[in-house]
Order: structure tokens, then sequence, then C-alpha cells
């Protein structure tokens, strides 16, 4: 099943901010695509000669609703033969060739520990993922911090989405953290200084899940392990 390639149809396109798109794809030969939150497809883009230099990884943005079109968000790299291809040449009604899902950062079987998401960027698409498919089925669970940094709130990916569903699911919180931005009244700074705030009263059980570029998921690990978790507790979805 994981190496089947399927077309997928670009059916919607939307700018969320001014460096990141919205891709909306049906893939007509299935009745549904099914998926656990957190998983990836990978696109095969007409880039390069060799399959391993054509082929782009993304999470999944939407939650699995039993449809067979999915939402990625993708951002523009500069340079980036990818998401310049993406940006420059899909279209509505443009085709794709994809394959998964695939990949296990996925949410634990029972979720009996609070729960750490911790992301930048894009990285917030598997995590917006999770915390829809929880609400939607009301699965239990502890408190969830979700904890989004970026550099300004341009760059705040489903911000309003996040806070609506924060008023609504009991146990979430939505903790945007910007570094650079001098006139935000909300977490200033980088991610790590969030949650070692939120736990510095007590080490209590917490499944922590990083998913973002690498300088800050190799800060965030260091520093979980030192405040005295077991790496086994942190599960990471490197970006780039």
């Amino acid at each position: 099943m994981l190496d089947l390639w399927h077309t997928g149809i670009v059916t919607r396109l939307v700018d969320e901010t001014h460096n990141t798109r919205r891709f909306w794809i049906r893939i007509p030969e299935m009745d549904r695509f099914d998926f656990k939150p957190g998983q990836f497809v990978t696109l095969d883009l007409p880039i390069h000669e060799k399959k391993n230099k054509r082929w782009r990884s993304y999470s999944i943005a939407s939650h699995p609703d039993g449809t067979n079109e999915f939402e990625l968000v993708i951002v523009l790299l500069e340079g980036g033969a990818g998401s310049t291809y993406l940006f420059n040449e899909i279209k509505v009604g443009s085709e794709l060739l994809l394959r998964g899902p695939q990949g296990v950062f996925v949410l634990p079987a029972t979720l009996d520990k609070e729960l750490f998401l911790i992301c930048t960027g894009t990285g917030i698409a598997p995590f917006r993922s999770m915390a829809h498919y929880l609400h939607e089925h009301a699965i239990p669970h502890q408190q969830i911090h979700l904890i989004f940094g970026c550099r300004y709130e341009k760059d705040l990916l489903y911000a309003s989405e996040m806070q609506q569903l924060a008023a609504e699911m009991p146990g979430f919180n939505f903790i945007p953290t910007l570094s650079r931005q001098e006139d935000w009244t909300g977490k200033k700074g980088y991610v790590h200084g969030v949650y070692e705030e939120l736990l510095q009263a007590d080490k209590r059980p917490a499944n922590f899940f990083l998913c973002g570029w690498k300088a800050m998921i190799d800060e965030a690990k260091q520093r979980i392990v030192a405040m005295g978790y077991d790496r086994h507790d942190i599960h990471l979805e490197l970006y780039g």
C-alpha cells in the first residue's frame, strides 16, 4: 500500500500568510483517504531526473474526515526547487503524483499524560490534524499545550482557528510565542521558555511532540532531557 502512487487533483488554493499556501488535494480513485493524524504524504514533482531528488514530504494539515480530500500547508523556501514549483506551477485542477499516508509521528493509543505539542512554522500542520481529530471524536485526554513559535504575528498559521478550538475544547491550550515582534502582548521569545515555565513547578508525566526546524528540535530534546524526562517521552518530525 505504501509504495502505491496516486494521482491527486488540486481542488482549492488559499494563501494563509505572506509565504505559505494551503493546498487541498482530492484523490479521485479512492472513496476515502484514511490516515492517522500526524502522518505525511510524499509528492513526486517534475523538478529533477533522479527520483529521490524529486520527492518532497509534507505533513497532512487536515484531520481524517472520511472523504478523499486532504490539506497541506507549504512554505515557499527561498531557492527551494519543490516549493517554487508548487507555488508557481500548481493551479486549481493541476495533478500531483503522491504516495502515503506514511509516518509514525502519531498520538499514543491512550492519552494518559499531558501533551506538549511544540512547533515552529509549518510544523503546526500535524498538530492541527491531531487537535481537530481529538475534538471531533471527543477522545479523553489530559491537558494539551500547543506551543507555536514564529518570528512575527503575520507568520502565525491557523491562529484564529486554534484560538476558537481552545475556547471550545476543554484542556486544549494554544500558546503562540513570537521571537521578534515588539508590540506583541502574548508570549515572547522562543518556544523553550514556554514549556520550561509550564513545568518548572512540578515535573508531571508528559509526552512531548516536536515538529519544525532541526535547530529547534535539537535544543528542545536537550532541554527536555535536562528537565529530567526520558528520551522515550520525546517524539519528533524533522522539517528541512
